[in-house]
C-alpha cells in the first residue's frame, strides 16, 4: 500500500501522506488550507502548490473545501490523471464522510436530492435552485446521537461532486454542520472552531496495477 510518511507535522506542513507510489499520491489534508489556487496572491498557497513542491509533477484529481479536512488522491503524472480523474466522473469512487451537525434528524439514514447553483448575489455561498441547479445528491446515516449539545454524528455519501454539496444539503434538512461559517447560524457556528466535516475514506482503482486501494482517515472531532 506504499509508505508512510514521517515528515513535519500536518498542522504545519497542511497535510500528511497516507500512501505514496511512483504514479499517485494520497494524503490527509489538514483544516484551513485551499486545495488549489484561489483569486489574488493572499490565495496562491494551497496542497496543489504544496505537494508539486515536494513532489515534482503532482496535480490535483479532485478537491476539497478550505475548511474541509480529509482525504485527497493525487497524480504524480498526466495518464495517471487522465484515468483518475475518468474513476472520478464515472462515479466508481468511494467517497464517505464524517460530520458532526446542530440537532437531532428523525430519520436514522435518508436520501437528500436537491439541486445547486452559485449563488452570485452571496459568494461564495451557493444555493438550491430547482430551475438552473445542477443534480446533487448526497446519502446520509445517522451513526451517533449527542446530548450535550444536541448533535448528531453523521456519515455522508455524496453522489455528485458539488460544491459546498454536504454543507448546504444538511442544512436544507434543518442541521447545519458545526462550525460552518457559510450556512449555519450564529448558534450552531459557535459549537466548534473548526468546520466539523472530515473525508474520513476513500477508495479507488490503482490505473497502473488494477488494484483496488482503500483509505480510511478518523475524523479529529
Amino acid at each position: 500500500m506504499g509508505e508512510m510518511d514521517e515528515g513535519p507535522n500536518i498542522l504545519g506542513r497542511g497535510y500528511e501522506i497516507v500512501h505514496l507510489d511512483s504514479q499517485l499520491i494520497v494524503i490527509n489534508k489538514s483544516c484551513g488550507i485551499l486545495s488549489v489556487p484561489g483569486i489574488g496572491p493572499e490565495k496562491a498557497d494551497c496542497i496543489a502548490v504544496r505537494v508539486a513542491a515536494e513532489f515534482a509533477g503532482a496535480r490535483i484529481v479532485h478537491r476539497l473545501d478550505r475548511d474541509t479536512s480529509g482525504l485527497m488522491v493525487m497524480a504524480r503524472d498526466a495518464e495517471t490523471h487522465r484515468k483518475v480523474s475518468m474513476q472520478f466522473e464515472a462515479r466508481t469512487v468511494r467517497k464517505r464522510y464524517t460530520a458532526l451537525v446542530g440537532g437531532h434528524p428523525i430519520h436514522d439514514n435518508g436520501k437528500i436530492d436537491l439541486p445547486i447553483a452559485k449563488d452570485f448575489d452571496r459568494s461564495p455561498r451557493q444555493k438550491i435552485d430547482p430551475i438552473h441547479g445542477r443534480p446533487s445528491v448526497t446519502l446520509y446515516e445517522v451513526v451517533e446521537r449527542i446530548e450535550t449539545p444536541i448533535s448528531a454524528r453523521v456519515h455522508l455519501h455524496p453522489q455528485t461532486g458539488r460544491s459546498h454539496q454536504l454543507r448546504l444539503h444538511l442544512l436544507m434538512i434543518g442541521h447545519a454542520i458545526l462550525g460552518d461559517d457559510l450556512y449555519a447560524s450564529d448558534e450552531i457556528r459557535a459549537l466548534s472552531p473548526r468546520l466539523c466535516l472530515h473525508a474520513d475514506q476513500l477508495a479507488f482503482t490503482n490505473p497502473a496495477t488494477d488494484e483496488f486501494l482503500a483509505f480510511e482517515s478518523a475524523a479529529p472531532f
